[in-house]
């Protein structure tokens, strides 16, 4: 099992990179996001991995990140999504959006990726939807749109509508909603506030 590789930065390019580590060059497929994230070629680089290993086939898949690596290994438990395609839903979208849409069950947002068609993006949503935390969705979707100080106002906010009799995903549902609809919102009261009357209309 190669866990990362670490080593010089020889090629790069938006699908793939080549790191040379002791005297051996790696060809490593990779996301959009970890391309962002890559120094200049010819300088150290270090990246996890995840080595996929067919009968006639071998493919270094490379993640700056854990959180793109884990989400990466849960795509193709999904019935019909390889590799490929995992790496494909990864660079059409951030994490934290990806987890967001699992969580809320908007595969009309996955569909819109280029190579997930419309059934593909509903199994993900389906088969996925336990292992994503909903809560941890919104914040990592916070923390994706730059405004950190969002992610514990979320929690707080479903937190606050559960202690008012809505179920968990109930309260994200409602959540999301508001946040999608009014980007602004910066607040607990305010969040919840507009929940409750959207549940009126």
């Amino acid at each position: 099992m190669i866990a990362y590789i670490r080593g010089s930065l020889i090629e790069k390019s938006p699908d793939r990179v080549v790191i040379e580590a002791v005297g051996v060059g790696y060809e490593m497929f990779i996301p959009v996001s970890t391309l962002d994230k890559l120094p200049r070629e010819g300088d150290d680089v270090k990246l996890l991995a995840w080595h996929c290993v067919r009968e006639d086939d071998e493919m270094l898949f490379g993640f700056a990140t854990a959180a793109e690596r884990e989400m990466f290994l849960k795509l193709p438990q999904v019935s019909g999504v390889g590799p490929r395609i995992a790496l494909a839903i990864l660079s059409g979208t951030s994490i934290g959006e990806l987890s967001l849409a699992i969580a809320s069950g908007n595969a009309k947002r996955i569909s819109a990726i280029k190579g997930v068609g419309k059934k593909t993006a509903e199994k993900i949503c389906v088969e996925l939807k336990d292992k994503v935390n909903p809560i941890e969705a919104l914040a990592a979707s916070s923390r994706t749109s730059g405004d950190d100080a969002k992610a514990p106002m979320l929690r707080d906010a479903i937190l606050a509508l559960s202690a008012l009799g809505f179920n968990e995903e109930t309260s994200n549902r409602m959540v999301t909603g508001v946040i999608q609809a009014n980007p602004s919102a910066n607040d607990v009261e305010t969040v919840v506030r507009l929940a409750l009357s959207g549940r009126q209309q």
